[in-house]
């Protein structure tokens, strides 16, 4: 009996220590970013821009692609002012061949890729009976395919180089599906699945893969999300829950948390204490997570308004949206690129 007790305490110990020198090792071998190039997909804005700004202070160098070549110019500008070095390509990541075009011409400016940011997204606010297929099919081939269209564009110099980063930044929507947002998350899922899965097929190449979990974050985003049904509840509800501390954190904090992370090749980093706790939540009571869900669903605006047309957020403005409790998202829309001519 006091063998088998010794045997079991040595066990411990030596699993205790693996875990702990597995640990520290991240943090000793911290990835140098300075002259790295950084490619950030939907860098124009929002969290992309900020990510954008943080990297380019540690000494990156990037290359940003977005859909609006405005709001691409605008962003350039930013880093421009900031001393960030930075070049951008129009391009839409659900097309595989626009994914390719832009490959080339970074590698023509760059000469390679050294960490991969899919950051790029859509966000559609509505009940399920206003959601039609074509809003499955964009929420998929934005945050799905995608990233799978530059992950694999980018693999082959990665693997020969036998060096790079990937970051996938998926949300708290890819841990937890949440009512008014199925084709959301359910694409998020969907991310969440492949980064997992990625970052255990590259680990035998040195490549490490990074899994994003964002809360509700302070991006300034909610003017350029689409909204279905009831319109203006729906971006008052989406608005107010993105506005508020503590339910909200801000979006510097979370691309600073981001690009640490990035660095140190962690495999999942959750931002903000309520989307910890949800996901701790979930995983030990699911069934009573999709309950509680189902209540606040009964809560939430119903089907109606304008059907399964959709509205920009800033187009969907109401007296309570523009109030001063949304005072925090105007402001983060301000500065980081939300609002512009369109």
């Amino acid at each position: 009996m006091q063998r088998n007790r010794q045997n079991w305490t040595g066990l411990a110990l030596g699993v205790g220590a693996f875990l702990g020198a597995r640990a520290l090792v991240p943090w000793s071998r911290a990835y140098d970013l300075r002259d790295k190039v950084v490619l950030i997909t939907g860098g124009s804005r929002g969290l992309g821009l900020l990510l954008a700004r943080e990297f380019g202070r540690h000494g990156a160098r990037l290359a940003l692609c977005a859909r609006s070549p405005e709001e691409l110019e605008r962003a350039l500008e930013d880093l421009e002012l900031r001393g960030v070095r930075a070049a951008g390509v129009v391009c839409d990541i659900t097309d595989s061949h626009q994914v390719d075009r832009m490959m080339d011409a970074f590698r023509v400016h760059f000469g390679h890729i050294d960490v991969l940011v899919n950051n790029a997204g859509v966000i559609e606010v509505g009940p399920m009976e206003e959601m039609t297929l074509d809003d499955y099919q964009e929420a998929m081939n934005t945050h799905y395919w995608g990233p799978v269209y530059t992950t694999l564009a980018l693999l082959p110099e990665m693997r020969r180089r036998r060096q790079g980063r990937i970051v996938n930044i998926t949300s708290i929507g890819g841990k937890v599906s949440v009512p008014h947002l199925l084709p959301y998350c359910a694409s998020k899922f969907a991310l969440v699945g492949f980064s997992e899965g990625l970052r255990a097929e590259l680990a035998k190449d040195g490549i490490p893969v990074t899994t994003v979990v964002p809360g509700l974050m302070r991006t300034g985003s909610p003017r350029n999300a689409t909204f279905k049904g009831q319109h203006r509840a729906e971006y008052a509800w989406f608005k107010l829950g993105d506005s508020l501390p503590p339910a909200s954190m801000s979006a510097q904090r979370a691309a600073r948390q981001i690009v640490c992370a990035c660095r140190h090749g962690d495999a999942e980093v959750v931002l903000s204490l309520p989307a910890q706790a949800a996901v701790l939540f979930h995983g030990v009571f699911p069934g009573l997570t999709a309950d509680l869900l189902g209540l606040v669903n009964r809560t939430l605006p119903g089907p109606g308004g304008i059907g399964t047309q959709k509205a920009r957020g800033a187009e969907s403005t109401s007296a309570f949206s523009e109030s001063w409790v949304m005072g925090l998202t105007d402001r983060a829309a301000r500065e980081n690129n939300e609002v512009g001519v369109r």
